[in-house]
């Protein structure tokens, strides 16, 4: 059997049916990647073989919510304590009592609160895109609505179904609008919903894909969200507030991991911070991190946009660690 060949099954993560993508020796170190929004499993195709070739037992899940993953019904069952206790189920699943916690958009907070509220289970955590940002001292909508306004997008996914339904209403023009316009070569877009408009209307049409991106990576994102839908995943943006109650015990808390970050230049995580002023703040926050790199050109999508650096920098970083 090809070792880096991606398998598929379901596992009980302590009571949530997860599907789980993985490659690699089953003996191997557990290198878990965690997608974000709105992806899958699939957004790791190219780190699952290339950690499986090192050695590595990769396991990309999706998350709660997504693709083929259970997404319970009730809003409060996706704060961040249901998604780390997730990933400790998955581990459990897995009989691996410590693995390298490696997360992008979404997952890059799962994976730093993994490492937080649980390091006896990380031997190492990496984030793509999205730095670790401590709890500040008001709701993360309240920040949003006064930096940016009321159409900040992140508020207008509060409001269970409207997004639900644009979005869904043509998953391809979605995916392809959304992964394009935030993609690196062009200008990250000002992600403010006009007054009457939706979440599309700051996303243009692009004239040509991406050369990372395929229609058959489309027809895949397309396929994977035909039964689940949108919801699951917007449902995690609906628990800001509600996260920001919960971790009030972790306040200022560093996390102590081994940990790496890697973000595109062009996205628009990150746009117009200053790379000393970021540097500065994972350093404060992260006293044992091991690396801090910001790839040219690449957008968003990082392990999708730049997937032999980002693979090489993880392989590196995991054979690094305990």
């Amino acid at each position: 059997m090809d070792a880096t060949a991606i398998r598929h099954r379901f596992v009980d993560a302590h009571g949530l049916r997860m599907h789980v993508a993985e490659a690699g020796p089953d003996d191997g170190p557990v290198v878990l990647l965690l997608h974000g929004f709105p992806e899958c499993w699939y957004s790791w195709r190219h780190q699952l073989g290339a950690l499986a070739s090192a050695g590595f037992h990769a396991v990309a899940p999706d998350q709660r919510g997504y693709a083929r993953t259970d997404a319970p019904a009730a809003i409060e069952d996706y704060t961040i304590l249901h998604l780390v206790g997730d990933v400790v189920g998955l581990l459990d699943a897995l009989g691996a009592e410590r693995a390298i916690v490696v997360g992008h958009d979404w997952g890059a907070p799962v994976a730093w609160h993994t490492a937080l509220l649980r390091p006896d289970r990380v031997r190492g955590v990496v984030g793509l895109s999205v730095p670790p940002r401590p709890r500040g001292p008001a709701r993360p909508t309240e920040v949003f609505a006064s930096r940016f306004g009321p159409g900040y997008y992140m508020l207008y996914f509060q409001t269970p179904g409207v997004a639900d339904a644009e979005l869904a209403a043509d998953p391809r023009t979605t995916f392809r609008r959304l992964l394009a316009a935030t993609s690196g070569g062009t200008a990250p877009p000002r992600p403010v919903v006009e007054p009457g408009g939706g979440f599309l209307g700051f996303l243009p049409e692009p004239d040509a894909l991406p050369a990372w991106l395929t229609e058959q990576d489309i027809d895949t994102y397309v396929d994977e969200y035909r039964d689940r839908g949108f919801t699951g995943g917007l449902n995690w943006y609906r628990n800001l507030d509600r996260n920001w109650e919960l971790t009030g015990a972790w306040y200022e808390t560093p996390i102590t991991r081994p940990a790496l970050f890697l973000a595109g230049e062009h996205d628009l995580v990150i746009a117009g911070i200053p790379r000393d002023a970021l540097l500065g703040a994972l350093r404060a926050g992260l006293p044992d991190l091991r690396g801090a790199t910001i790839l040219p050109d690449c957008g968003h999508w990082t392990q999708q946009e730049r997937p032999e650096e980002v693979s090489a920098a993880i392989v590196e970083f995991a054979r690094s660690v305990d």
